[in-house]
């Protein structure tokens, strides 16, 4: 597939997506959102990809809608029409990447604001540049927060200091937001491409297969009760108990090297 406003790569098994709109913040459009859901997909389907990157080009993340249509005359004739249509696609770019048991890594070299806030937190895991800039923003337009933040927002880093950033409209610099747990870590820009893929690869060496249901385990999880997830888990283990890797694991350990495993 050919790929306008993306840039996707994989590099052994490791994926990247790059939002290629720079001129633009990264800003989001129908064909942006088109060519996400494309690239997920094809992570999804591609058993040789372990972990994906997001990440975006230039000096920003993701700036959220494109809102540049607002001001045309068909639009004024329909208010917010184009914007509320991006929006629909943008639900499913969420849905799409918050069910991928992959791993996912947000790499935020910039500004992620609105909807870009809401690709990072979706994403398992949040590596900031100390450039970036990070918050919702949406009541700053009059929006409300519709691109996920008002439901991801205060699963990470508690009620009040999600609506502090909500109706505060705050955006915070990378030190301040990884006070509150919104990012996990914060690095010199020029190290953020090299600290996201070392990470990417150290998840990369672990079990596919038991990574991949770990991680669903956790999610589903949020909802169960104990007694639940201690059942869920159960079925889990039964599947990942069998397999090659397990063995690989057990015999690595006795025989004091790391274990390579292939998600047999």
């Amino acid at each position: 597939m050919k790929y306008e406003t993306i840039l996707y790569t994989k590099e052994g098994p490791v994926a990247t997506i790059t939002l290629n709109r720079p001129d633009n913040l990264n800003a989001y459009t129908n064909l942006l959102l088109e060519e996400m859901l494309g690239a997920i997909d094809d992570v999804r389907q591609d058993d040789n990809i372990r972990v994906l990157i997001i990440t975006g080009a230039g000096r920003a993340f993701c700036s959220g809608a494109d809102l540049s249509q607002y001001g045309d005359e068909s639009q004024r004739r329909r208010p917010l029409a184009s914007v509320m249509e991006m929006r629909d696609g943008f639900h499913q770019l969420l849905l799409s990447l918050g069910r991928l048991d992959k791993p996912t890594i947000a790499a935020i070299n910039g500004p992620a604001v609105a909807g870009g806030l809401s690709i990072a937190l979706v994403c398992d895991f949040r590596i900031a540049s100390d450039l970036a800039r990070i918050g919702d923003g949406s009541l700053r337009f009059g929006f409300v927060p519709d691109e996920g933040g008002a439901y991801l927002l205060p699963r990470i880093v508690g009620l009040e200091k999600a609506l502090e950033l909500i109706l505060l409209r705050e955006i915070l610099d990378a030190k301040q937001a990884e006070r509150i747990g919104l990012v996990g870590k914060v690095v010199p820009h020029a190290e953020l491409e090299g600290k996201a893929r070392e990470m990417a690869h150290k998840i990369a060496e672990g079990p596919p297969v038991a990574s991949r249901l770990a991680k669903r385990a956790v999610y589903k999880q949020l909802d169960m009760d104990f007694a639940t997830a201690l059942e869920d888990i159960a079925l889990a283990a039964q599947i990942v108990n069998e397999m090659e890797d397990v063995q690989e694991g057990i015999r690595a350990f006795f025989e004091k090297r790391k274990p390579i495993f292939k998600g047999r």
